[in-house]
């Protein structure tokens, strides 16, 4: 018999639902409601953000957003996400992992193509550090997230690739490796609620990630590079000094 884990199981075991879809929908049902919360009678939009790992043995943080109020998970398989997907329906999908190659590449082992996307090299024309997509460790996360989006753009779904890393510095938010702490009280300064206090730097990155979509959804970000592959990022505020700009100050 298959059994759903509390929340806070799930998250020590690193797995919050089995495959099964009987499960997912359980999960939804008795501990989300994502799909027919409303405020003012207006249903809300639902925003999934994924921090997804090189493979599927490593977790994959995973948050729901709908409004500003915030759900965590950790999650691993593909057939995992996809079922999650398609149970609370998102109106985008925001996931950190390149979702593209760049132009002159077949493939992300073809060695004679460039190494940088349009949306790398604005990347670096506004001093925002990432690490290149054909970098070794960089390999299999570009071959999965190219998988899942096809995947999860063949169920109907909007897919965006988003830059927790580089959203936060556009933000004023520490990364998650300078100040885990930081980000976490960060992100609930900027009006969401719901962060649980032993969210994973995984899950903090995924909640920067339905963030940035949200955001997109609401005109508040921009497409970096070519409107098809590119990177969404937050609008820059005129009035926020972000990490980018003090670190081309120094």
């Amino acid at each position: 018999m298959q059994r759903t884990l509390p929340l806070s199981e799930g998250r020590r075991k690193h797995r919050l639902f089995s495959e099964d879809e009987g499960s997912v929908e359980l999960l939804l049902l008795a501990q989300l409601a994502i799909s027919h919360d409303t405020t003012q009678g207006v249903i809300l939009m639902t925003v999934m953000g994924i921090d997804l790992a090189a493979r599927e043995r490593k977790a994959s943080g995973v948050c729901l957003l709908r409004g500003k109020r915030v759900k965590t998970l950790l999650l691993h398989t593909d057939a995992e996400l996809v079922a999650l997907a398609k149970r609370v329906r998102p109106a985008l999908i925001a996931i950190d992992a390149p979702l593209s190659l760049p132009p002159d590449r077949k493939s992300i082992h073809d060695r004679t193509g460039t190494h940088l996307r349009p949306c790398d090299r604005e990347l670096l024309r506004r001093g925002i550090r990432f690490f290149p997509i054909t970098l070794g460790a960089m390999r299999p996360l570009t071959e999965r997230g190219i998988r899942l989006k096809e995947r999860l753009q063949g169920e109907g779904f909007r897919v965006v690739e988003v830059f927790p890393g580089g959203a936060q510095d556009v933000l004023g938010l520490p990364r998650k490796h300078h100040n885990l702490d930081g980000l976490r009280e960060g992100l609930r300064r900027l009006g969401l609620r719901g962060i649980p206090d032993d969210a994973t730097h995984d899950e903090l990155d995924a909640v920067t990630a339905a963030y940035v979509g949200w955001l997109f959804l609401n005109g508040q970000g921009e497409v970096l590079g070519e409107e098809r592959d590119g990177i969404v990022m937050p609008l820059p505020s005129p009035f926020m000094t972000t990490n980018a700009t003090r670190k081309r100050a120094r």
